[in-house]
């Protein structure tokens, strides 16, 4: 744990309590009142309320569309379900800067829906909502679906043998089994949405505002560091809080249950209604997932000469989009290829010696709390970390800002999590007797972990490495502030190009969108390929 402690202590907790203390303090005393003199505020009293209320929407509207989705990748085997289930996870991973463009494509001026009826539903409540509902729907349908399709059904059969309905036996046998899994899936949602910010800054304009946006707001543009500090608190506050009860729900879904290989639980639809009921799945997906990233492929191509790669070639030079960008928007592309990469290697050693740590039976209390430390950086303000970034890396021994590094490292932050997730359930399953058998034979602890452990968790090692590389290609609130200009990051050149007005400036942010979708995609592809059913889930 010495390496992974040391990592978030430095690049994380010194970073974030350096904000708040610049907030917070003044002539070297802590200034607590200002605390409740922020809160009392009406317009943050406003946000607050919002962030709350939306956050609350978006978990439910997205169980209503998702949970029908969850049953029929559980139950239904048909024809592309392996390629349907990656193509529904796409949008977890992609950046939420290229999904706020999507739905702009799709829901604002001049997009899709303006076009086809006149509607437009960007700087609305309802854009923010839907997007919400793209970005979270494969958290449910894996999460919930992956438990639903290892349920005995027969269990469900006795109850209706006995006399049950149909609707009385999935109450009273399936819901209780799925109950802690839909608890947790809906804890994340909740979570992703409670810290939303790129999907709220594109689509919900000046009238909305989130926790994350107005922490932005006031450090970047406002330069207000005791008000950021005060929100930074809150939202810690919250997402430990939200944190802890996800913990506790995951505790109870690793209760004993009987559960079966998958394969013997999926069937093609039989009747009317099941096949109703795949078909309505399908068509939801078509309309809130393939429809958006359709649009904005589209609308990438989408010149006023007609069809045709000129924003794609535009990207290819600096010029073409004014004084926006020091180098080619294209430059973008490999730079976030190689910051991904680093960030990647950089999260598989400190998740990877953090998962190992964590499966140890003689684990102390202290460093299994630390598995719920190693989630923060999700929901801690990106923000406040990438301007903590600014003013503490700044001094020798540890003068990184201006060096390429700092990047990787705050994109290594977000892929952790991931790589643990992914690696702690494969790590578990691995009989310690394995272990002690090598060690019997004169294996040393590095020869006993790379002869025992590696071969089994292998598969676990690179799907953690794909979802850590699209997590980290897509990072966005740490990396606008850490960035160099003549160093952009894909998510951060989409960003730049939306901020200026002018057809040429929206048409590149669009293509630049769908080289990062696309890119995305093809990792999703080749991880759905290799997974297993025990490191395919996060």
């Amino acid at each position: 744990m010495a390496l992974p402690a040391a990592f978030f202590a430095l690049f994380f907790a010194y970073p974030v309590a350096a904000i708040v203390g610049r907030g917070l303090k003044a002539d070297g005393a802590w200034q607590f009142g200002r605390i409740g003199t922020v809160l009392s505020r009406p317009d943050i009293l406003d946000v607050l309320r919002f962030t709350t209320w939306q956050a609350l929407a978006s978990t439910v509207l997205t169980l209503l569309v998702a949970l029908p989705g969850a049953y029929v990748f559980a139950r239904f085997d048909f024809p592309g379900k392996q390629l349907l289930r990656a193509v529904v996870t796409v949008p977890f991973v992609l950046p939420t800067v290229v999904v706020g463009t999507a739905f702009l494509a799709l829901l604002g001026r001049g997009g899709f829906l303006d076009e086809l009826w006149g509607v437009r539903l960007d700087t609305t409540v309802w854009a923010i909502l839907l997007a919400h509902v793209f970005f979270n729907y494969a958290v449910v349908v894996r999460t919930v679906g992956g438990l639903w399709s290892q349920l005995d059904p027969r269990q469900e059969e006795a109850a209706r043998v006995l006399g049950a309905g149909r609707l009385a036996a999935w109450r009273r046998v399936t819901l209780p089994a799925l109950a802690p899994a839909v608890a947790a899936a809906a804890l994340m949602v909740f979570l992703f949405t409670f810290t939303s910010f790129g999907v709220v800054q594109i689509l919900g304009g000046p009238a909305y505002s989130t926790l994350e946006v107005e922490i932005y707001r006031q450090t970047a543009q406002l330069l207000d560091l005791p008000t950021a500090a005060v929100l930074t608190l809150v939202q810690f506050a919250a997402v430990a809080g939200i944190l802890a009860v996800h913990a506790w729900t995951v505790r109870r879904r690793e209760t004993a249950l009987k559960l079966v290989d998958p394969a013997q639980t999926s069937r093609p639809p039989r009747g009317a209604g099941q096949r109703a009921l795949l078909g309505g799945v399908l068509l939801s997906v078509l309309l809130l997932i393939l429809l958006p990233l359709g649009v904005l492929v589209e609308r990438s191509l989408d010149t006023s000469g007609g069809y045709g790669f000129a924003f794609y070639r535009a990207l290819q030079s600096a010029d073409a989009s004014g004084s926006t960008f020091l180098v080619p928007p294209l430059d973008a592309i490999g730079n976030s290829l190689r910051y991904a990469l680093v960030a990647t290697l950089i999260a598989l050693v400190i998740g990877g010696l953090a998962a190992a740590a964590l499966t140890r039976r003689r684990a102390g209390r202290l460093v299994r709390g630390f598995d719920a430390l190693l989630m923060l950086p999700l929901g801690v303000s990106a923000v406040t970390v990438g301007f903590g970034f600014l003013i503490t890396l700044d001094e020798p021994p540890l003068d990184l800002r201006t060096t390429w590094i700092l990047v990787p490292l705050a994109q290594a932050l977000v892929g952790v999590p991931f790589v643990v997730r992914t690696m702690l359930p494969v790590l578990r399953a691995v009989d310690d007797r394995l272990r002690e058998a090598a060690a019997v034979l004169g294996a040393s602890p590095l020869r006993a972990w790379r002869e025992v452990d590696l071969p089994l968790v292998r598969r676990a090692v690179l799907v953690a490495a794909g979802f850590a590389f699209a997590v980290s290609l897509g990072e966005f609130g740490a990396t606008v502030f850490i960035a160099r200009p003549d160093n952009p990051t894909l998510p951060v050149a989409v960003a730049r190009l939306l901020g200026r007005s002018g057809e040429l400036n929206y048409g590149q942010a669009m293509a630049l969108s769908t080289i990062l979708m696309l890119v995305c995609a093809v990792s999703l592809l080749v991880l759905e390929r290799i997974r297993t059913d025990r490191s395919g889930e996060f």
